[in-house]
């Protein structure tokens, strides 16, 4: 009966630091009273409660405001000064590895092409080992200050325990990439910069962009919205009642192989006419190819890290009038307007926004077109309640998604037991 007492006063406790800490990392600087008056907590434990995390170093007071006729409030804010994290974007062209403050200012990054795709495997761990040890070396902070290292990539991400081959680690099936059960985990921490024990986080590139555009993008205030990556491949976050909807087999969010067309064009799937196959930027690159008279201002035949400039040069061709650029951009308008409609229809968001480096550059030239066709194709009233928009942080937001992902692991173990960070679980996506 005792242990069971306690064990319902320490789970109290960690929830009560749980609430404060969450509210002062997203909304902060707060005062005392603000806390009180925000959440259901009494005047005693919010004292209580935020002595013990400035006891910590995990909160500070930073500063007094005014009251109305009373003694200023002490601001407080969650201290990261001392803490960091590491986020990870491994694209279909290159690596991507960020170290960021606790509240994600970047402090540095390092930057890998990919010349041969991600299919290499052995390439892409190498990289990112690589990025680690380039990042902790320019920044020259301590690796015991890095609460974790996320990474976002482009596959299925499986857990040890739903999957009795991985032996406790997280494997990736990358059905486009040539990925077949990629004990990335494992291969991870037998890499020289992991071996040190730095909690580590794994999870598809679009729901660590989905993360981190609800944390302080364009999803932030919503409960019920879709974040798009549109990369060379496609593929969506999902977000419902404010929890990320991932599916029996957690590979729900696959928007790129919903099929557009019946019978239509290849896609890297294997399947035909789905989405990625026509809005995805390799396949916008290859459907330029077929149809310009002369598509030399590309380059001469794939190059996967170019990708970015040639798609670039399809945008800058168009605004010179060139004929095959304004009809391949129509049709890629198209399609993606139908695709928009689907998630409307399918899943009726608040909001969907449209990003991934592809995402971004196509939108800000599409996206009224977009939206004409979405309102053409999607039912009338559920169109007429959703906001379509671009998302907000950039094209390197997968990286910084992908760090969101310690970030929560670290609220959650502090939260717990302190700034212990062996306490981090299992990685998931933690929504506001």
């Amino acid at each position: 009966m005792a242990e069971r007492v306690m064990r319902t006063v320490r789970d109290l406790r960690r929830s009560n630091r749980s609430l404060l800490l969450r509210r002062l990392y997203f909304d902060g600087p707060l005062s005392r009273q603000d806390l009180i008056d925000t959440t259901t907590l009494s005047a005693a434990s919010v004292s209580n409660v935020i002595g013990d995390l400035i006891n910590d170093g995990l909160v500070a007071e930073v500063g007094s405001v005014g009251s109305d006729g009373g003694r200023p409030r002490i601001l407080l804010r969650v201290d990261g000064s001392r803490w960091h994290a590491i986020g990870v974007d491994v694209g279909e062209t290159r690596v991507l590895v960020e170290l960021f403050t606790l509240d994600l200012a970047v402090l540095a990054r390092a930057e890998y092409p990919l010349p041969d795709g991600c299919g290499d495997v052995a390439a892409v761990v190498e990289r990112i080992d690589a990025g680690l040890r380039g990042v902790l070396k320019e920044s020259g902070i301590d690796q015991a200050s890095v609460a974790g290292v996320g990474v976002g990539v482009p596959g299925v991400v499986e857990r040890g325990r739903e999957n009795s081959g991985s032996r406790g680690g997280v494997v990736v099936h990358g059905q486009t990439i040539g990925w077949d059960a990629v004990p990335l985990e494992r291969l991870l921490r037998e890499a020289g910069s992991m071996r040190a024990g730095m909690p580590l986080f794994i999870d598809n590139g679009a729901n660590t962009l989905g993360q981190a555009e609800m944390w302080f993008g364009a999803g932030a205030g919503t409960r019920d919205a879709v974040i798009a990556l549109i990369g060379s491949g496609v593929g969506a976050c999902v977000v419902t009642d404010g929890s990320p909807y991932r599916g029996t087999g957690r590979s729900a969010g696959e928007w790129g192989h919903t099929t557009v067309q019946v019978g239509g064009r290849p896609c890297r799937c294997g399947a035909r006419g789905c989405l990625e196959a026509y809005v995805g930027a390799e396949a916008v690159i290859e459907r330029y190819r077929e149809a310009a008279a002369d598509a030399t201002s590309l380059g001469a035949g794939p190059q996967p890290e170019s990708e970015e400039s040639a798609l670039a040069a399809i945008l800058a061709a168009d605004e010179r009038g060139d004929e095959a650029a304004r009809a391949v951009l129509e049709e890629t308008a198209v399609y993606l307007g139908v695709g928009v409609a689907n998630l409307i229809n399918l899943f009726n968001p608040e909001r969907i926004a449209l990003g991934g480096w592809a995402g971004l550059l196509l939108g800000a030239r599409l996206l009224p077109r977009v939206r004409e066709i979405a309102g053409e194709y999607a039912l009338r009233h559920a169109f007429a309640t959703v906001d379509l928009s671009l998302c907000q942080l950039g094209p390197d937001a997968v990286a910084r998604g992908a760090a969101t992902l310690p970030v929560a692991g670290f609220l959650s173990a502090a939260s717990a037991q302190g700034p212990d960070l062996g306490a981090i679980g299992a990685p998931s996506l933690n929504l506001r």
